[in-house]
């Protein structure tokens, strides 16, 4: 058992050693055929090869929070549309790189929606990046002082899902705003986009400054055909405090 384990190891099949180990430990080897078990055990180690891939792609993706899919709390009244969340969860918008612009005020949820999507298009074996807003232009920066500007914004444009989030908490112009039109540029049709902002989209043109050739250039291809939540309501971050404080009391 032991020698077949090892050797399942070395050849790199973590998985099949694991259910072999598991198959001799139950005698389940002596009530399947050949056949069925030769499935079990390739699936066993398919299974964990995609579990695997998921978790390196979630770890690449430097997600803010951990959210996922099935965590969403639906609610039409805070903009949170179930059937629009569900549409997006089979990731079609990914490979039609469409975009999905979420709005609201702090504390309503947005970040947490946009990585709950990141996380689902990873769990679909999707390559995203999450980026802080200011944060992207923190290496954009440096990748232009070490002169690997063009192989970082290649990364950027194979990159399936691009998550920018705190869009809009300061002004982009001059070369901010034409690096930010050449990523969306990029993207535009071919690989998606996520959105994240406090402002409303009606004044995302305010936020950039100095060329309206290009910031008419980035809102054509981010608005018109994009998916959209308008997130509403309290403060979930308040909310949550009350309870916790409501809960020590009650204690």
């Amino acid at each position: 058992m032991d020698e077949i384990s090892n050797a399942l190891r070395s050849l790199k099949m973590p998985g099949m050693a694991h259910y072999w180990t598991t198959m001799m430990e139950t005698r389940q080897h002596d009530s399947i055929s050949l056949k069925d078990g030769l499935q079990l055990l390739i699936q066993a180690e398919l299974d964990n090869r995609t579990t695997s891939r998921n978790t390196r792609l979630v770890k690449k993706a430097r997600f803010r929070y951990q959210a996922s899919i099935g965590e969403v709390i639906y609610d039409s009244k805070r903009g949170v549309d179930k059937q629009k969340v569900l549409n997006l969860a089979t990731c079609d918008y990914v490979r039609k790189g469409v975009s999905v612009l979420i709005t609201g005020a702090a504390g309503t949820g947005k970040s947490w929606l946009g990585t709950a999507l990141g996380h689902q298009a990873c769990m679909n074996g999707l390559k995203v990046a999450y980026y802080n807003v200011y944060r992207l232009f923190e290496e954009i920066a440096l990748a232009r002082i070490a002169s690997t500007l063009h192989r970082f914004f290649a990364k950027l444009a194979q990159t399936d899902l691009l998550i920018l989030d705190d869009f809009g908490m300061k002004v982009l112009d001059g070369q901010q705003l034409l690096d930010f039109m050449e990523i969306i540029e990029d993207r535009h049709g071919q690989k998606a986009t996520i959105i994240i902002s406090q402002l409303p989209v009606a004044d995302w043109y305010d936020v950039m400054k100095g060329n309206t050739t290009a910031a008419d250039a980035i809102l054509d291809r981010l608005v018109h055909t994009s998916v959209r939540f308008e997130l509403k309501g309290a403060s979930l971050r308040q909310k949550k405090v009350s309870n916790q404080t409501e809960n020590r009391e009650n204690d």
